[in-house]
Formats: structure tokens, sequence, C-alpha cells
């Protein structure tokens, strides 16, 4: 199947902002938000406690970012999203949790470039599973390595894929499971259709192996629950 163009997933983002808005559930189509949130939070603010900067990448409607000012107060906070209505809703809501700046990029994070050594901290949650070919995985690694300064890390949560076709059938049927005692199995058939036109998952482990090979040297796994994962990476003094 042909997978959405930027602006077709743009224009679904655009349409669904509130169910993303929710700090205490996060977004209720994923398996253990929740928990996630909470794990990401405590290990950025643990493994980078003096940060002073911090990017969100496809940012929803700011949920990670404000975990984090909760443990990490007054960070300047650097949003980036396809969607505007889901920057205008993190904007607002971010922004008067810190004293430090708040700025807004909308555009897809593989156009964007900024300057090497900006951030302490990177969250990048429920979107890198929108990349194609391993290329652009191996390019975006790389140049979120970049982007973070000495000490800083890096926190992924995600959908992803399994190398094994008997563990992902099983998985995938687990998370079905999920969806459908959720909200019913018409949900479940509603996002399974929208994860096979847009998503492209992949693997924890080849994911580790890139950011390996992008440079970090300090990567570990907080919890995996099925098909989704919440994972980070440190990039070492000196390197």
């Amino acid at each position: 199947m042909k997978k959405s163009s930027i602006q077709e997933i743009r224009d679904r983002f655009d349409r669904d902002v509130e169910r993303f808005s929710n700090l205490e559930t996060g977004q209720t189509a994923t398996v253990d938000a929740a928990l996630a949130l909470d794990l990401i939070a405590r290990s950025a603010a643990a493994a980078t406690p003096a940060a002073r900067a911090m990017l969100d990448i496809g940012c929803g409607a700011g949920n990670f970012t404000l975990k984090l000012l909760e443990r990490l107060p007054n960070l300047d906070c650097t949003l980036i999203d396809l969607s505007a209505n889901m920057l205008a809703r993190a904007t607002a809501r971010v922004t008067p949790a810190t004293t430090g700046l708040v700025s807004a990029i909308q555009n897809d994070v593989r156009l964007v470039e900024m300057a090497d050594d900006s951030f302490d901290a990177i969250v990048a949650a429920a979107v890198l599973h929108h990349l194609r070919d391993e290329s652009e995985w191996t390019a975006l690694f790389r140049k979120l390595y970049r982007w973070l300064r000495p000490g800083g890390s890096l926190w992924i949560f995600d959908l992803v894929s399994h190398e094994i076709d008997a563990v992902q059938a099983i998985m995938w049927e687990r998370y079905g499971d999920y969806l459908a005692a959720f909200k019913g199995e018409q949900y479940r058939e509603h996002v399974f259709a929208y994860v096979d036109r847009e998503d492209s998952p992949r693997p924890v482990l080849f994911q580790c192996e890139l950011l390996r090979a992008a440079g970090f040297r300090e990567i570990d796994i907080l919890h995996k629950n099925g098909c989704f994962a919440a994972f980070g990476a440190c990039k070492l003094w000196g390197t």
C-alpha cells in the first residue's frame, strides 16, 4: 500500500488535537502511554539534571514537555510538529508552565536544521514511526546526536515492529485486543487502517543499532509492552 503523504498526515493530526491533550492518560491509542510519560520524564531528569533546553519532536499537544517540566522546571522548550493545531495547543499549554523561552516550529523534522550542541534533552514520542527507509532513520539519528550537547540525552516512545514474523503476529494481535477492549471492534479497525496507511515502525534493536552508529554509547530500554517501547540514549562528554 502507498503510504500517506506528509500533507495527509498533517491533516489527520489537525483534526485530532483533543485525543492528545490529556496529561494524565497520554495518547490513549498507545499501550502504557501514561507509564511511558512518567518513565521518560523521570529518566530525562535523572540523566540530565542540569538541563537548560529541551526539544520535543512531534510534540503533539505538549504532554511530554509538560511532564518533563514537572521535574526540570523552567527549561527553554522548542516544539516541532507538522500540525499547526497541535503546535498551537502545545504552545498554549507549555508557555505558562515555564519561565524559559518557548519556540514553535511547524515542519517535518527531516527538513529542520538546528545548531550543533543546542539541547540538553530531546524527546520524540509517537513520531519516528513516520520515517520510511533506513537512510531517513540514519540521517535523523545523526542529526539528533549533533543537536545534543555533551552529557545530553534522547528519549523515544513509539510504535515498534518485530524482526521475527511469528512474534510480530502475536504482538499485533495483542494490540488489537487492547484497542477492541478500550473502544470496540470498530475502533480497532479504525486504528489499524491509519497505521497501515501512515506508519513504518521499526524494531527496537534496529533503532538501538542506529543510535550507536550515530555516536551514542549509553543506550537503555525503559519499557516495552507489545508493539510499544520507551528507550533512551545519552551523549557522553568528550564525544
